[in-house]
């Protein structure tokens, strides 16, 4: 009879709550379990389905937390950024998953085997704490590549955003000086900030954690921002950053396109494929679960890009339900 070998490592996970923070580190999951390193993934009772789908038939362990109830702004039952009525209740929504601390700590007294890191979200920033309470590192995640954490870091390092310039004026970032940004590029918080404002503790608070945690993994990979990745690992002694991605390619495809099957295939990716088919060139675009994109402006979006004469068609994404419906 043969023996069970147990894991020699355990990896826990620990997404935000909105799809495009959970998908990447579903991917995370199935590289992990491959490599025979057991892994507990924790979210709350109402993205659970999601997470449980997406994980069927592997060995993940999947441990619910409540969303804290009765908190001012949020309707009852939400649970994800994409059921937000709108995207500025982004800041107490995400705040009050401190609230879920007490309990993320009473599931790590008795989970087994011991854990070897955590990879947290870095909207989490709280879970800091719990895992040097339990004496474990925490990675940092964000699941976008490393660009825009550079520029945003050196724009801060360097004060770009308190000059004199307009709000539409552009600024030549000093550590990237090809790169040039306008104010407009950025949020208030980070452009204007004001130390008093919840949504700027909450920025310091993640900022902070992150600086202190073990190190960060990026959805990317070293050949396509070398660059970026040599350069904030020559400032950054102590907060590496490793490349895992792109994390997409760990998820095999669910159903195979066989020629039966291709008159089954929805409008969109039959279309893709004609494009594929003649050479053409598609540009997808994900504004992220914090965007709030007005249809004037995915309107002067397509405008511009049809007027450059290199791309063909644009498809957009949007994270925000009011948003798409306008559509």
């Amino acid at each position: 009879m043969g023996t069970e070998i147990s894991p020699s490592h355990h990896v826990l996970l620990f997404p935000f709550m909105s799809k495009g923070h959970t998908i990447p580190l579903l991917h995370l999951s199935r590289l992990l379990l491959r490599r025979g390193i057991a892994v507990t993934l924790f979210t709350t009772p109402g993205n659970r389905p999601f997470i449980a789908k997406s994980l069927a038939g592997t060995s993940a362990t999947i441990i619910d937390i409540p969303y804290p109830q009765n908190v001012p702004e949020i309707p009852p039952g939400v649970e994800s950024t994409d059921a937000l009525p709108s995207i500025s209740l982004y800041f107490p929504f995400c705040r009050a998953t401190k609230l879920m601390q007490e309990e993320f700590e009473r599931k790590l007294q008795s989970l087994l085997p011991p854990v070897s890191f955590m990879v947290s979200d870095g909207f989490l920033w709280w879970t800091l704490e719990s895992a040097t309470k339990f004496g474990f590192p925490r990675l940092v995640f964000y699941g976008m590549g490393q660009y825009a954490s550079n520029l945003s870091k050196a724009v801060y390092e360097d004060r770009v955003l308190l000059g004199p310039e307009s709000n539409d004026e552009l600024i030549t970032v000093p550590q990237f000086p090809w790169i040039k940004v306008c104010k407009n590029d950025f949020d208030p918080q980070v452009r204007k900030p004001d130390p008093n404002s919840p949504q700027s503790q909450l920025f310091m608070d993640q900022v902070m954690a992150a600086v202190n945690s073990y190190g960060m993994i990026v959805n990317t990979f070293y050949e396509l921002e070398k660059l970026f990745i040599d350069h904030w690992n020559s400032k950054e002694e102590g907060h590496k950053i490793w490349c895992v991605g792109p994390l997409c390619l760990a998820e095999p495809p669910k159903v195979e396109l066989h020629e039966p099957q291709k008159t089954k295939l929805p409008s969109w990716i039959k279309w893709l494929d004609q494009k594929l088919e003649s050479g053409c060139s598609v540009l997808y675009v994900a504004f992220g679960s914090q965007a709030d994109i007005s249809a004037e402006q995915l309107k002067e979006i397509g405008i511009g890009l049809e007027e450059s004469k290199t791309l063909d068609k644009l498809i957009i994404e949007l994270c925000n339900n009011n948003t798409s419906k306008n559509q």
